[in-house]
């Protein structure tokens, strides 16, 4: 290996050159990911849960800059094993686009980008840099489904430890669900309240705070971990203070500006627990450190002469990897020109009303759902029989599910109203097959307060009845890869569940409707052999 000592200066003019071709690749990897970048910086400008992802590129990058020595001093080699990440990481952003899922789309990008650092300095380089790589995964938004669920867990243990806090003040408050009712005042704690606003900011700041911080590994995990309980602890507690306010001075306390000041002091009290147990530690170490010393912020010197291997400018498995991306560009180009099939069928405007004995009124939802909920069309009808028993059917058809498209899952969405689900089961119904299949749906037991329903739902999808919303995600990958097609509906019965009627009758209640309506939709829901027009 031929190998020539340069200075300070000789190294930086290297570094420079290297660092122009290196923004060239990066461009590229820009390109290809293009779409789903520009949706996680959309939802960091207009969520606040995920406004703190914009800061993350630009400290990550700060933190590779810290490390630019310790790299050139080591004789670093891509590897041609990069090239498996960045090929994965392709598979992940067609994965992603089959299956409408943004977030695998930007992990993809995140695998991709981590395969070509590989491909230019190896994996000793990466383990190098795998804190500030890994600290990307931060600026990731979560798949809808998955955030959904965990929003909903979060607010009624939030809401629980909330009450709690409440009753410590000697106030008598009773809990249902997520709803504290205080007698005179009812508070939900909604999604905006489940504590996530400060999880992930906080999380994300305590892995900074671990990777940076100078003392035993098992300090560092305990740092990182400890966040998600003190985020939920100040949550609850804010959600405490709130109620206590609300009982003696009304429900301005929990509304405006006053609301959101509250939500920046539990944060930066949060921070403030977070940086007083690193002190803690530090204390504990019995070291005089300083701040500096402690967290390992200084920017590190070159030494006079560094040893470079000038053999050539770039290696040639990151030559490789451009070449990759190139054709990636080119073959994204082609998958987003494709044209879906489009399936014929009947509007929902001309849904009949009149099903066997069942008897109905159409209903119209407010146009805020409409804009939320980004179907093509839907049915909304409210049924009685001639025993006066009462079921809402509610369709939604998606003529393609594209990415931000899809179908919402009932088991995500139902929590946000206010209802505590009670249980949640499959359940065959008897006599009803769709495309020759027996039907299964899940039956979900919900409740707010005294009041008691039973719903439920399925994804009618291609010929398909599926129950569970991952096999969703999957079908829509297969049927977009397979038969170019990703339409499909979402079925929901709701009937109520008076405190005096066996729930047995509810379930026969839902299933006689079943049996009326399962022939008329699939004439509205194209089937697995429908006519593309």
């Amino acid at each position: 290996m031929s190998t020539t000592f340069l200075s300070q200066a000789s190294v930086s003019r290297f570094v420079t050159m290297r660092t122009f071709l290196v923004v060239i690749a990066f461009a590229l990897l820009i390109l290809v990911f293009r779409d789903g970048l520009r949706v996680m910086v959309e939802w960091w400008l207009s969520r606040e849960e995920y406004s703190h992802g914009i800061l993350i590129p630009f400290i990550s990058c700060f933190l590779i800059w810290q490390k630019r020595y310790e790299l050139i001093g080591a004789n670093l080699k891509g590897e041609v094993s990069g090239l498996i990440a960045v090929l994965a990481g392709i598979g992940l952003l067609v994965v992603g686009e089959l299956a409408t899922i943004y977030s695998v789309i930007q992990y993809g990008f995140i695998v991709t980008l981590i395969g070509m650092f590989v491909s230019f300095i190896g994996w000793r380089g990466v383990r190098v840099l795998w804190a500030p790589l890994i600290f990307l995964v931060f600026m990731v938004p979560l798949p809808n489904f998955f955030y959904n669920s965990l929003s909903s867990e979060l607010q009624l243990i939030s809401s629980q430890l909330g009450v709690a806090v409440i009753r410590l003040f000697g106030i008598s408050v009773y809990l249902e669900g997520n709803v504290i009712d205080l007698g005179g005042y009812q508070l939900q704690v909604v999604e905006a309240c489940s504590g996530l606003r400060y999880l992930f900011p906080l999380t994300s700041l305590a892995f900074l705070c671990a990777y940076l911080y100078k003392g035993p590994i098992w300090q560092r995990l305990i740092i990182f971990l400890s966040s998600i309980p003190i985020t939920i602890f100040m949550n609850s507690f804010r959600i405490g203070v709130i109620g206590v306010l609300v009982e003696y001075w009304g429900t301005s306390m929990a509304e405006g500006f006053l609301h959101d000041f509250e939500g920046w002091i539990v944060f930066m009290a949060s921070l403030g627990l977070l940086l007083a147990e690193i002190w803690v530690f530090v204390k504990l170490s019995k070291q005089q450190r300083s701040f500096s010393d402690v967290f390992g912020i200084g920017v590190s010197r070159p030494t006079s002469e560094v040893a470079l291997d000038t053999r050539g400018t770039l290696p040639k498995p990151f030559i490789y990897g451009v070449l990759l991306m190139l054709f990636a560009v080119l073959g994204f180009s082609q998958l987003e020109q494709r044209q879906e099939l489009n399936p014929d069928r009947n509007e929902f405007s001309n849904f009949p009303m009149k099903l066997d004995e069942w008897h109905g009124q159409v209903e119209h939802m407010d146009q805020r759902f409409i804009d939320a909920l980004k179907f093509d069309d839907y049915v909304f009808g409210n049924f009685q029989n001639s025993n006066a028993e009462k079921v809402s059917f509610y369709v939604a058809y998606y003529a393609s599910q594209k990415k931000g498209e899809s179908a919402h899952s009932p088991k995500s969405c139902i929590p946000g109203g206010g209802w505590r689900i009670n249980t949640i089961t499959r359940r065959g119904v008897a006599g009803v097959k769709v495309a020759g299949t027996p039907l299964r749906v899940n039956r979900v037991e919900i409740q707010k307060g005294q009041h008691r329903q039973l719903v439920y739902y399925w994804f009618q999808q291609r010929g398909r009845v599926i129950t569970n919303e991952y096999a969703v995600k999957w079908y829509l990958f297969w049927d977009a890869l397979t038969k170019n097609r990703t339409d499909g509906a979402l079925v929901r019965l709701t009937t109520s569940l008076p405190s005096h009627e066996d729930i047995e009758k509810a379930d026969n209640r839902l299933e006689d409707f079943i049996r009326s309506v399962s022939g008329e939709l699939s004439n509205y829901i194209p089937g697995v052999d429908a006519k593309s027009v």
